[in-house]
């Protein structure tokens, strides 16, 4: 029966669209028959629940063509994928090395864990994963250029390095660049100190073949920088070479970025990622759980499912949180255990808003509400402000046009002074103790 399976694949990729076959009918295979039914196997949720709803007659009316009989055809998930073949589209799973990331051809190191096997695929992310898988595989041929758009900790990081670990698994020698747009931008600041522009220009135009680029909106305002890489970009696509990028808005929504740049970053597919829903919560949990070694009851799960809503990272620290108290305390796992962690992670956030964070930030800098609000530039006037606008983008769900007009300023001010907070915490500047005292204070509850 496996053979004939594989002769109806065959017969049913000539009645479909070749990228339509390699994502959603390829990667199911023939797992066991008995009777009249045939259980076949999809390496993830998303591609069964997609052959399901789609391609199941396709395949049922081609089968009973070659057998002459109806056969009743269930899926399940396996967890594995079509090896085989170069140009099959799901990727298989990547084991990573012990004790090592994968390190690219140039920049930062790949984390073990992001990889398309270890992304939990749901309708909040199902056409980024898509597009992302598409790209690694070298089957999306009518753009070479894409963005991953969402807020911080929704997987666009993931789905960024998850590309380049397929890539370098199935071409090693494609030299793969994954780096953060301040990244490119310090190395291009100190190339030009120490009179090396030539070098660095010719290692992103003439020896990169895949840029993986994060944090795009980074660049706002870095004028000799963001003509450094339209030129760049301009010549990665004129050689057909791969651009990934990452960025929490909008190309047209970034502040002082430059009309090229924008257009250039807006040439290609450009994917939302939005916060996943209790169900997607709870299977990543469950994934995040298994990798980890970590056993946790049901109802542990939905509860941490249920209280930790904001993003993936809430979910792993609510995650290792439990696993940890459960470990050092010597206590079972269990909801008051969770409960627990949860106080500082969960409850108290939820009452967070950004009043209270203006509030206490005017406290703390000993400023009124009606400076902080006011239009003056003096420094101990607008780093707070900046504080307060970065504390309100982290703590709360506001969104940038909202922050913006509780300070009484637009959004693309807002923008820039939370890339600004985020740059000098990056860089260990004593403005980084102060948003980590307040972080503490805010999430303690004591506000």
């Amino acid at each position: 029966m496996e053979e004939t399976f594989e002769k109806v694949k065959m017969t049913v990729k000539k009645e479909v669209p070749p990228h339509t076959y390699s994502m959603w009918i390829e990667p199911v295979t023939f797992h066991s028959s008995e009777s009249d039914r045939i259980l076949l196997g999809a390496p993830n949720f998303f591609i069964k629940k997609r052959f399901q709803d789609i391609y199941l007659e396709l395949v049922t009316a081609a089968l009973r063509k070659f057998t002459g009989k109806s056969y009743i055809i269930k899926l399940l998930v396996t967890g594995k994928t079509t090896p085989k073949k170069v140009d099959v589209l799901a990727p298989s799973p990547q084991q990573p090395l012990p004790l090592m990331d994968v390190k690219p051809y140039s920049g930062r190191l790949l984390r073990r864990d992001f990889t398309f096997d270890q992304f939990v695929v749901s309708n909040n992310n199902d056409f980024a994963y898509s597009a992302a898988l598409s790209q690694a595989t070298h089957k999306l041929e009518s753009t070479r250029t894409l963005m991953f758009l969402s807020k911080s900790g929704m997987g666009k990081s993931h789905l960024s390095q998850a590309i380049g670990h397929h890539i370098l698994s199935k071409r090693p020698t494609d030299r793969v660049f994954y780096m953060t747009a301040e990244d490119f931008s310090n190395e291009m600041v100190h190339s030009m100190r120490y009179n090396t522009l030539d070098k660095f220009k010719e290692k992103y135009r003439s020896k990169c073949d895949v840029l993986l680029l994060e944090d795009v909106h980074f660049l706002t305002g870095k004028e000799r920088t963001q003509v450094e890489l339209s030129a760049t970009l301009d010549s990665l696509n004129d050689t057909g070479k791969h651009i990934i990028f990452t960025s929490c808005c909008t190309p047209r929504e970034i502040p002082k970025m430059s009309d090229q740049l924008k257009s250039r970053l807006s040439a290609g597919l450009i994917t939302q990622i939005e916060s996943p829903n209790f169900r997607t919560r709870v299977r990543i949990l469950q994934k995040k759980a298994a990798a980890k070694g970590i056993h946790l009851p049901t109802d542990v799960i939905q509860y941490l499912a249920e209280e930790l809503s904001e993003d993936v990272r809430q979910l792993e620290s609510g995650l290792i949180g439990v696993a940890a108290r459960s470990s050092l305390l010597g206590q079972p796992v269990d909801l008051n255990l969770a409960r627990n962690v949860l106080k500082t992670i969960a409850q108290k956030k939820k009452a967070l808003t950004i009043e209270v964070i203006k509030s206490l930030v005017c406290q703390q800098f000993r400023i009124s509400s009606k400076e902080i609000m006011s239009k003056s530039r003096r420094q101990d006037i607008v780093r707070p402000r900046q504080i307060a606008m970065y504390l309100s983008r982290q703590h709360t769900d506001a969104p940038l046009q909202t922050i913006g007009k509780s300070f009484n300023r637009y959004h693309a001010t807002a923008l820039h002074a939370i890339n600004f907070i985020e740059s000098e915490i990056k860089r260990n500047t004593p403005i980084k103790s102060q948003v980590e005292y307040l972080e503490k204070r805010l999430l303690d509850g004591e506000f």
